[in-house]
């Protein structure tokens, strides 16, 4: 919803926003720990940086553009389907393909219902937001993909690293990741006095707060440790809880209700979402 909440800024500003204090909690945190273990070597630094990128400022900003664009809803659920990728690209060996096909059907049919229906409403704006929208989905697609391989990347080296550390690991990550969004800044964001004279500089200031501390910092510490103890596929199933927030965070800023379209289109999607994990199970 921060996309939204603050449409004044830029999304650049806004990414940078969350990454830089993303960044700043996570470089506090690394003076807390001993000397001995308080920073990565090469090779760690070097993944830590890729996969910021994947998971972290390059997922978050193409995610902002395609909310700028194509609004909350679609991209929500696009985003939503990194489960079913995740579960599909990293699943174990023994579990066969035919038993995720009815989730992936139930997915695959919220998707497109809710994709419909805001097609269906933004069609008498004419070809210009059609495009626009068109646009959004694209670039939810690519925040899905970027985000998919983060998950499945990011899995893969705790899971060969085992004696790595949670925290830390999510420590290196946010400093990598404060890194890159401060640069990002420079290169594409707007001035201090272009910031200063924006609308709602304090509601913006809480959200990169709120979302670098708790959707960043912590939420990777504790995403680090079920990917440590759990399977990929079994893992992504947690996302599932960031598209229905987004979409209930979506209809209370909106001030309404869900359309028939789009309960039925989370109905299905929550379906896929049982089905799949069921068939892991």
């Amino acid at each position: 919803m921060a996309p939204r909440m603050v449409g004044h800024f830029g999304m650049v500003d806004i990414t940078a926003a969350r990454f830089a204090i993303f960044g700043a909690v996570s470089a506090l945190a690394v003076f807390a720990r001993p000397a001995a273990v308080r920073w990565p070597n090469g090779r760690q630094a070097l993944a830590a940086l890729g996969l910021s990128v994947l998971g972290f400022s390059g997922y978050y900003l193409l995610l902002a553009f395609g909310i700028q664009a194509a609004g909350t809803e679609v991209p929500s659920l696009i985003i939503g389907t990194i489960p079913v990728w995740m579960m599909l690209l990293g699943r174990p060996a023994g579990l066969r393909m035919s038993a995720l096909l009815p989730g992936l059907l139930l997915t695959g049919a919220g998707i497109a219902l809710m994709i419909y229906g805001a097609w269906s409403a933004q069609h008498g704006a004419g070809e210009a937001t059609g495009a626009r929208f068109g646009w959004g989905i694209a670039l939810a697609l690519a925040a899905m993909a970027s985000w998919t391989v983060y998950g499945l990347l990011n899995a893969a080296w705790l899971q060969r690293h085992t004696g790595l550390n949670a925290t830390d690991w999510a420590n290196w990550l946010g400093v990598a990741t404060g890194l890159g969004a401060l640069l990002l800044w420079l290169i594409a964001g707007s001035d201090v006095a272009t910031l200063q004279a924006q609308p709602d500089g304090m509601l913006f200031v809480w959200i990169a707060l709120a979302s670098g501390f708790g959707s960043s910092w912590l939420a990777t510490i504790l995403w680090n440790v079920a990917s440590q103890r759990l399977s990929a596929s079994l893992c992504g199933q947690l996302i599932v809880s960031e598209t229905l927030f987004a979409l209930l965070y979506s209809f209370v800023w909106d001030g309404r209700w869900p359309q028939a379209t789009e309960w039925a289109a989370a109905a299905l999607f929550v379906l896929g979402i049982l089905a799949s994990i069921k068939a892991h199970r």
